[in-house]
Order: structure tokens, then C-alpha cells, then sequence
């Protein structure tokens, strides 16, 4: 039976949590899991409902713990599995939901199961995985591509046969028209549903199931007409066969079934799509019996405009009838908002301001990354500090993901910046350390007194949480929209430009009252709105 708070998920703010960079207990430069629990109490202060944990399980960490090798244990480097139930526990006690993520199109080439699965032809786990004979010449089985480079398929000299992998070579592809595999991944699931956790973010969501007969992807439009100077190849196709097949949505259900027999359990997708991510969404959240939200790529790019904007949630709007998105400005596989919209000679700190009230007038849940709300930007390493195999394999052209990745700043004047007594495994950026938690904590005008004042000014609001959205004509860089649910009514107006705009108040609104400047000021029915100003207020 289901309880009152069973949609906590909808309208929730969300933040992440990258373990090996968050707090560091242990001395051996990379956090750990008592660390997060002793820094709770920070993530509880900004005013956020739930805390995404990236990977902390069992893994070689050949990708940062995206690679594991045993899902139901907790990696040593990040503790054990009572320190877990400890997190939990204290997460639980400041009212903080904990959310776990789930990596289970692929798993570790040292998992058990594979390394049965590579032994033989016949043995009891040889379907595990997707494995292919080589065509008549030697190559590989079709022209799939991987994201980090290179042919999907890795050839095995003991099988002699290749095997799928949609990222590096030893993260290979779970077969997941086997029914044995889906039973075994879920118990894993039901593993963790039993310690405690409230929900899952499904990595690589729609990557779970492939072509069963291994069809070649065909070129993009552009590849063909020799237009496309991607820097990865993966982008030069159109990606129809090894991923996103309908076969997923039988898996989905499935999982789906088995969070409904536990009371309040949730679960988010990640979407990675390319043109078709909203169609995608649409599928996946429909029906009340699969994801219970997704998100998409839409705003961890560079594009920064009113139009963009608009565009991405109007897009939403009109392809998801019945699904939910959750809206994210960051996460740590992709350059840090900041960095990646700021203007030349802008305002960081402005922008940061901007951003997070900007986030909180979506509609959909939102997630937050560690340290966005200390307005922390791109870290600029040198290539002999890189950790991330994907930087390291694109390098320069793409610098990888370790920029984002950097160990969260505490306190200004200690050891690197209060993370850990060890040299960190990733380097600390001075820009970082004057913009601590300590510096910014009681200071008024802060970014981090910002964040903390609307996420309170949402969680205030039902209309920010779960209420409708309607927007209103605007020009130039003004993105102005009306939320409204709970008996609650708000106008929210945005200017992404780095000039002063003016923005007539539409008669039909009737009154308005201000609740948040955001710097801006009302005179006779105009807003008038500063460069990366906002503007809220109350109607009727």
C-alpha cells in the first residue's frame, strides 16, 4: 500500500553526490563513504530532498566505478558495507532520501559472470553476454561503434568470438534477452531496496538491450554528406540498432514492478539519445509502469538563450503527456555550467546566482552537482593529471570528464582545501579553495546563501514544485512563464543578456506582487531586468 509521501520523487531536488571526490576520511586521497556522512549535514543545510550516490560498488575502476564488478558490494576504497547502512541511516535522519546508481547495461570484465561467461561456449553463463562470430574475413560482426573510441566488439582468443562493448573494452555488454540475466540483475536491485535505499538512477538507460540480429547502424545524413567533424566517430552514426530497442520497455516494466512492491521507491533514467532523447522520454515515463522520470541532455550543453530554453521545455511539454523529466544544469560527465556559459568577460558569480534561480522555476524535479553551489568552474588540468580513460583516449581535442570531477572545497586554509590529509587523486584548483565552504558560509551575498534561499523559495511554493507552465511572449533574450498549482500563481522572468532588458507586464496577468528581484525592478506595469537578472512574483 502505497504511502502519502509515494510521489516525494515528483518536483524533488536532488543532489549528487561524486563519492571519490567528496570527502576523504581515510587518508589515500579519494573520499569515501563515512566522508559523505560526515558532510550530510551540508547537503541537508541547502534545503534538497534526496542525495544521488555515483557508483561506490565492488570495481577495478577502469572507469571511475562505472565498471563493477560486484553489485552488491561496496568497493573498499570507499568503505564497507556498514558504512553504508551508516549513510543511509543519517541520511534518513535528516530527512534526506538516498539514491543509488545502477550500472547495468555493462558490467567489469572481473565480474564473476563474465569471466564464466569467457571460459567457454557451453558453460551455464555463456549467453550471458553479447557475443558475435567474426565475419568470414576476421572482422568485426557490424559497424557498431564505441563511445570511447574505436569498434564495439573486442575479440576474445579463448572463445574465439568477439564481444559487445558500447564503452571500453573491459565494460562488456550484459545480454539482456536472456531472461537469466534480467532475474539476476534485479535481485541485485532487490539487494539494496532491503538496505534501505528510496531510489535508483539508471545509467545509460536505454543501452540495456541491442539488435538480436546484429544489424548494421546506418551513416548520419551529414556523415554522408562529409559535413560532420565530430570528434568522437561515435556521432557519425544514427544510432537505430545498439541502442533504444523496444525490448527495453518489457525490462523497464519489469523493474518497475519490483520497486512497487516497496513503499516510496523511485527511479530515474538517463537518457543519451541523440536526436531522438525526447521521443525516448516519452516512451520510457508514459503509462505509470516504467521510469518514474528521466533526464535528458537538453541543458548540459552549451547552448545558453531564452530560445534555448523554451525550445527544450516546450519540446517536452509537447512530446511527454503523462511523464515526468528531472532538469539538470551539471553532473560530472559533462563541463561545469558555469564554465560552459559563461561569456567572455562575464560574471561568474552572477551567472551562478542566474542559474539556480533559473532551475528552480522548471517545471520537473532538479538536480543539483556537487559544488555548483559554491559556483565552482571547470577545473584546467594538465594531461599528466587526466584519470578519465576517455579524456585520456580524446585528448586535446576532448579533455574528458576530470575537469568536473575535482575534490570538493571545505575550508580555504587547511589541506587541500579540507578534502583530505593526502595528495588528492585528482588536483584541487586554487580558484576552488577561495570559494570554500567555509568563506561562503554567512556570507549574505554569497552563492551559496543563494542557493540555499531558493530552494527554499521553491520548496514554499507548490506552484515550483508540481504546478503547470505557460509561456508568455517575450523578445530578445527574456524568457518569461507563468507556474501555477496549489492555489499558487507566479510569474517568473528571466534575462539571459548581458544588457539591461525591459519587459512590459501583459495586462491580462492583473497585479502583480514582487517575492524575488532577483535584481530587477517593477515600475508602472515594466519590469525592468539587469543583465542576468530575474524577476518573480506573485499573481493575482
Amino acid at each position: 500500500m502505497a504511502s502519502d509521501n509515494a510521489e516525494w520523487w515528483r518536483g524533488c531536488v536532488t543532489y549528487q553526490i561524486y563519492p571519490r571526490s567528496f570527502q576523504d576520511t581515510t587518508g589515500d586521497g579519494s573520499g569515501d563513504l563515512s566522508g559523505i556522512t560526515s558532510r550530510l549535514a551540508h547537503v541537508a543545510s541547502l534545503g534538497v530532498d534526496a542525495v544521488w550516490l555515483s557508483p561506490f560498488f565492488k570495481s577495478p575502476m577502469a572507469d571511475m566505478g562505472y565498471d563493477v564488478s560486484d553489485y552488491c558490494a561496496v568497493d573498499p576504497m570507499f568503505g564497507t558495507s556498514e558504512d553504508f547502512d551508516a549513510l543511509v541511516a543519517e541520511a534518513h535522519q535528516l530527512g534526506l532520501k538516498i539514491i543509488i546508481d545502477q550500472v547495468l547495461s555493462h558490467s567489469s570484465d572481473k565480474h564473476e559472470w563474465f569471466v564464466e561467461s569467457r571460459s567457454s561456449r557451453d558453460n551455464p553463463k555463456a549467453d550471458w553476454y553479447v557475443w558475435a562470430d567474426a565475419k568470414p574475413d576476421g572482422n568485426a560482426p557490424n559497424n557498431w561503434l564505441s563511445i570511447f573510441g574505436g569498434p564495439a566488439w573486442e575479440w576474445d582468443a579463448t572463445r574465439r568470438q568477439y564481444y559487445m562493448h558500447n564503452f571500453l573494452a573491459s565494460q562488456p555488454d550484459l545480454n539482456f534477452h536472456n531472461p537469466d540475466v534480467q532475474d539476476a540483475l534485479l535481485e541485485t536491485v532487490r539487494f539494496w531496496l532491503e538496505r534501505g535505499v528510496d531510489g535508483f538512477r539508471l545509467d545509460t538507460v536505454n543501452y540495456y538491450v541491442h539488435d538480436r540480429w546484429l544489424r548494421d547502424n546506418p551513416p548520419l545524413a551529414v556523415s554522408v554528406a562529409g559535413t560532420n567533424i565530430a570528434t568522437n566517430p561515435y556521432l557519425y552514426q544514427e544510432h537505430l540498432f545498439d541502442k533504444t530497442r523496444p525490448e527495453n520497455l518489457a525490462f523497464l516494466r519489469r523493474f518497475r514492478a519490483l520497486l512497487d512492491e516497496y513503499d516510496g521507491r523511485a527511479m530515474v533514467g538517463e537518457i543519451g539519445d541523440e536526436d531522438r532523447s525526447l521521443q525516448t522520454l516519452a516512451a520510457y515515463t508514459s503509462g505509470g509502469d516504467k521510469l518514474h522520470m528521466c533526464y535528458t541532455f537538453d541543458l548540459l550543453g552549451p547552448q545558453f538563450s531564452a530560445a534555448h530554453v523554451r525550445g527544450s521545455i516546450e519540446a517536452f511539454e509537447s512530446a511527454v503527456s503523462d511523464g515526468w523529466v528531472c532538469w539538470a544544469f551539471s553532473n560530472h560527465d559533462v563541463v561545469r555550467h558555469v564554465s560552459r556559459w559563461m561569456r567572455p568577460g562575464g560574471d561568474p558569480q552572477r551567472l551562478a546566482k542566474f542559474s539556480i534561480a533559473l532551475l528552480c522555476c522548471l517545471r520537473g524535479s532538479i538536480c543539483l552537482y556537487q559544488g555548483e553551489e559554491l559556483g565552482l568552474e571547470e577545473a584546467e588540468l594538465a594531461f599528466e593529471d587526466l584519470r578519465d580513460p576517455f579524456g585520456i583516449r580524446f585528448w586535446p581535442g576532448i579533455k574528458g570528464r576530470d575537469g568536473c570531477r575535482t575534490p570538493m572545497v571545505w575550508e580555504a586554509g587547511a589541506a587541500n582545501a579540507g578534502f583530505s590529509a593526502a595528495k588528492p587523486w585528482l588536483p584541487v584548483p586554487d580558484s576552488h579553495r577561495a570559494r570554500a565552504v567555509d568563506v561562503q558560509n554567512g556570507e549574505e551575498m554569497s552563492i551559496l546563501a543563494r542557493y540555499r534561499a531558493m530552494l527554499a523559495l521553491r520548496k514554499k511554493h507548490p506552484a515550483l514544485v508540481k504546478g503547470s507552465i505557460r509561456f508568455l511572449d517575450a523578445e530578445g533574450e527574456v524568457l518569461a512563464f507563468v507556474r501555477e498549482g496549489g492555489g499558487d500563481k507566479l510569474l517568473c522572468v528571466f534575462n539571459f543578456a548581458d544588457d539591461p532588458a525591459n519587459w512590459p507586464l501583459p495586462p491580462e496577468l492583473g497585479a502583480v506582487e514582487a517575492i524575488e528581484l532577483g535584481g530587477a525592478g517593477l515600475q508602472e506595469k515594466m519590469l525592468l531586468l539587469p543583465a542576468l537578472g530575474c524577476f518573480l512574483g506573485r499573481v493575482g
